[in-house]
């Protein structure tokens, strides 16, 4: 598929990376859940035990194989060396996601996916330049790093467009976006969430009549695409008036008749006015 599913939603939604482990793991490990941060773990080599409490998942499980383990909400969870002798070794990184658990990519992906690392198709030269950057301190190592992480995610996100069910995706955006008519309508929706959008233009898009359309986003997605369009546009609203925009820009931008109704419809959803959410953000 050569259309771009990423682009739009990573522009306006920032996904920050940051390298904070790379090495042995000593002993175990606790991670805790904090709104807004989520995980990614590369067990490089070794065995270790993990636990946690994500539906779908044991609690307890025995990884013992390059494994990919990606905790998009941050549920927490506790890495224990299983050979005191040969301990796993790992590279781990947070993810601060704009918006939290609301951030379009992380309400659209399981709570957990677990990959042997052979599994995903082309990480293989961006691995051997992270691992080297990671356990090398040269100058600007930690932010190189960084950057290479990022595709790393990037190059995990292109896969699990091609292979949702793999990776246990339920209904949502992930979903949606392996399917070719429906992500036309939905890259549609991130570009321009401000445009006049009917459901006869979305499916149009999508090269779909009304009726199909219409069923298969609510299969695919679990809600109705007007649904869809409505919180998409509160979260770019959101994202908007954190960087400190004029709200009546913000509310041109994003297709509201007016400044009054966009702060009508902005506290009827988060139970304040624009102005009070971005003074808090």
């Amino acid at each position: 598929m050569s259309l771009d599913r990423l682009e739009a939603v990573l522009r306006r939604f920032h996904v920050g990376v940051e390298l904070f482990h790379t090495g042995p793991l000593c002993g175990s490990e606790s991670f805790d859940a904090r709104p807004g941060r989520g995980f990614l773990h590369l067990l490089r080599n070794g065995a270790m035990e993990v636990r946690h409490a994500v539906p779908g998942h044991p609690r307890v499980q025995r990884v013992d194989e390059p494994m990919l383990l990606f905790y998009p909400a941050g549920d927490a969870h506790r890495f224990r060396a299983i050979d005191d002798a040969a301990a796993p070794v790992l590279t781990c990184a947070a993810l601060n996601f704009d918006g939290g658990q609301q951030h379009p990519l992380v309400a659209g992906l399981p709570a957990l996916v677990a990959l042997p690392l052979r599994e995903v198709g082309g990480l293989e030269a961006s691995l051997a330049l992270l691992f080297d950057e990671a356990d090398h301190v040269r100058c600007g190592h930690r932010v190189l790093a960084d950057r290479l992480l990022e595709v790393v995610l990037i190059q995990l996100l292109r896969w699990l467009f091609d292979h949702p069910d793999l990776a246990g995706a339920t209904p949502g955006l992930i979903h949606a976006l392996s399917d070719p008519r429906l992500a036309r309508a939905l890259v549609a929706i991130h570009a321009r969430p401000g445009h006049a959008w009917t459901l006869d233009a979305l499916a149009a898009e999508a090269g779909m009549s009304r009726a199909s359309f219409t069923a298969a986003f609510r299969r695919q997605v679990g809600r109705s695409a007007g649904d869809y369009l409505a919180d998409y546009r509160m979260l770019a609203a959101r994202r908007e008036l954190s960087l400190g925009r004029p709200v009546a820009r913000v509310a041109d931008e994003l297709g509201y008749a007016s400044p009054a109704a966009f702060a009508r419809m902005f506290k009827a959803r988060a139970g304040q006015t624009p102005k009070q959410w971005a003074l808090r953000a």
